[in-house]
């Protein structure tokens, strides 16, 4: 994709799913929201040496896959993300990125001395594993990604702002450049954690 015109898109936004069939990517031209939570919607979060771990999956995503970020939120217990890819089809960096964060997240779990809900989390996630004939007796992620495609700058943006507005909504700061762990930063000029394309500015 050229990150110079990955974002230049006009025309209607018509959404082509229905409640029987899977959200796809579809077209690995265009930009998607992404939405993927932890099992049983457990806060795992809350600890920031979890969230960096995201950032540093996503950092090899952008690296070696062609993963491309404009946007993204980590919540205490679910992700949003606008991505887009100029390599790895984006079904296949998804598949990637969370297998690997499950992994490397559960051991932190483990591994963490003060991580008082251990014993609760681990016993959650390998029901949920379980449960389901796709994973071998562990799972941190819901299956799906829940992927939709952004045909043009009005919906690109009402993702961006509900993105962005996540941690106000959820009362944890007033503004959403306050928030550390958001792309938020990025789009006000100020130093985010991983690297966004910014995008276009909507015209009004």
């Amino acid at each position: 994709m050229n990150k110079n015109t990955a974002c230049q898109i006009t025309g209607n936004a018509v959404f082509l799913f229905s409640m029987s069939t899977k959200y796809k990517f579809r077209n690995q031209e265009r930009l998607y929201f992404v939405s993927f939570a932890v099992v049983g919607w457990i806060d795992l979060f809350i600890r920031n040496e979890y969230k960096d771990i995201l950032l540093e999956s996503w950092k090899h995503c952008q690296q070696h896959k062609g993963l491309e970020i404009y946007g993204w939120c980590i919540m205490t217990s679910h992700v949003h993300m606008i991505i887009g890819t100029h390599g790895n089809k984006l079904e296949d960096i998804m598949r990637d990125m969370k297998k690997h964060t499950s992994i490397a997240l559960k051991q932190a779990i483990k591994d963490h001395p003060g991580e008082s809900r251990r014993e609760w989390m681990l016993w959650l996630m390998e029901r949920a594993g379980q449960k389901n004939s796709q994973n071998i007796e562990f799972q941190l992620w819901q299956q799906d990604n829940h992927p939709v495609e952004l045909f043009d700058h009005k919906i690109l943006h009402q993702k961006l702002d509900y993105i962005h507005n996540n941690p106000v909504v959820a009362g944890i700061v007033e503004k959403p450049e306050d928030y550390l762990y958001s792309s938020a930063r990025n789009y006000y000029g100020m130093s985010g954690l991983i690297d966004v394309i910014l995008a276009d500015p909507e015209v009004r």
